[in-house]
């Protein structure tokens, strides 16, 4: 069952969000007036009574978040439309003020409006006046929907708590509901032979740079695209990220060979505020953009793994690891705060694995001699 968010955008278009399904995006794309955003990664349709109805309609067999006002348009009622609205605008403008003052990071913050605002759809009006039942309930039904990962359902009771606690004054409620165990993935690597295919395919200055300093130095994506020019110092041979991941400061290695491209790109396009500037003047590049053009990479190359950009940063710590620098290094090196974090790419690295005999080649190894 496919988890699908409707809402409203403004009086002409609505919302439609839901994980990749051929046939169901086959039948978005019958309706007329169909548009695909792509750095939302949702449909936009027009908001009238027919497309509503034809909405309800395909996804009848899915785990639905709709809009409330949008289920009752066949029969309005204008005040209560503007109630919810004004309502869940003045929920959300809180939350953000809020998380805001208690210096959360943007990315926080976006995940837990996110979270809540499909709690509001939920509910409806009176969320503040909601019990412990009512919020469990809605819980363990993101719990049962198998579309939603236990990471996803576990940030919701943290912004729900929040919610209640902090915007709605609600020090008393509990919700005890126990937190999912979180599921153990190993991250998926690209050998040393992958990575220089990969880069062989980058023919553009300024993305080749950006993924080299990913991979070279095991930086986020999120880290690549907020550099500054004096952020690198090439005297020492370091790259110095401010208020990374945890808003903590870290030093990362400058390679020899991202050195050499840096300078290069730094002659051609020469940035000024930011390092990678983007499409808006005064702002840096884009995440959305970077995982853009690392997935148009690696259509061209022969990779059949299932990698994001990301994963080069996993490739960085691994052959790190497989070349024998310490754990330790390699923790302060990615900007961990446990070393149980970094502890994952034991399990990953080949050398480890690799250098096990088989007790069945062991066994034939034997009778052989």
């Amino acid at each position: 069952m496919a988890s699908v968010l409707i809402e409203r955008v403004n009086k002409e278009r609505i919302l439609v969000k839901f994980g990749y399904q051929p046939e169901l995006v086959k039948k978005i794309k019958e309706i007329k007036g169909h548009n695909w955003n792509f750095e939302g990664k949702y449909w936009t349709l027009p908001n009238n009574k027919i497309v509503i109805k034809e909405m309800l309609k395909i996804f009848s067999n899915e785990q639905i978040y709709i809009d409330q006002t949008l289920v009752s348009i066949t029969d309005p009622n204008p005040q209560q439309i503007e109630d919810y609205y004004a309502e869940k605008t003045r929920i959300l403008n809180d939350l953000d003020r809020e998380l805001t003052i208690k210096g959360y990071s943007i990315k926080t913050r976006k995940a837990y409006s996110s979270n809540i605002r499909r709690y509001l759809q939920y509910c409806n009006l009176n969320p503040g006046e909601k019990n412990e039942v009512y919020i469990k309930k809605y819980l363990l039904q993101l719990i049962d929907n198998q579309s939603l990962s236990r990471e996803y359902v576990d940030q919701t009771i943290s912004a729900l708590r929040f919610l209640y606690i902090t915007i709605f004054k609600n020090p008393n409620i509990v919700i005890d509901i126990p937190r999912p165990k979180r599921e153990r993935h190993l991250p998926e690597v690209l050998d040393q032979s992958e990575i220089i295919d990969f880069f062989k395919q980058v023919s553009n200055l300024k993305h080749r740079t950006i993924l080299v300093l990913i991979y070279s130095a095991g930086l986020r994506v999120s880290e690549v695209v907020r550099l500054k020019p004096e952020n690198i110092d090439y005297e020492r041979k370091l790259i110095h990220l401010h208020n990374a991941k945890g808003r903590k400061d870290r030093y990362t290695i400058l390679s020899q060979v991202a050195e050499k491209y840096l300078k290069v790109y730094i002659k051609e396009y020469r940035p000024d505020r930011w390092l990678f500037p983007g499409a808006t003047p005064g702002r840096h590049i884009v995440e959305r953009t970077v995982q853009h053009i690392f997935e148009k990479t690696l259509e061209k190359t022969a990779i059949i793994k299932k990698v994001s950009v990301h994963t080069l940063r996993h490739s960085f710590a691994t052959h790190l690891l497989e070349g024998g620098t310490d754990l330790r290094y390699i923790q302060e090196l990615l900007g961990h705060a446990s070393s149980k974090t970094t502890e994952i790419y034991t399990h990953v690295s080949k050398n480890n694995i690799a250098s096990i005999q088989s007790p069945l080649d062991r066994l034939f190894t034997n009778q052989s001699t």
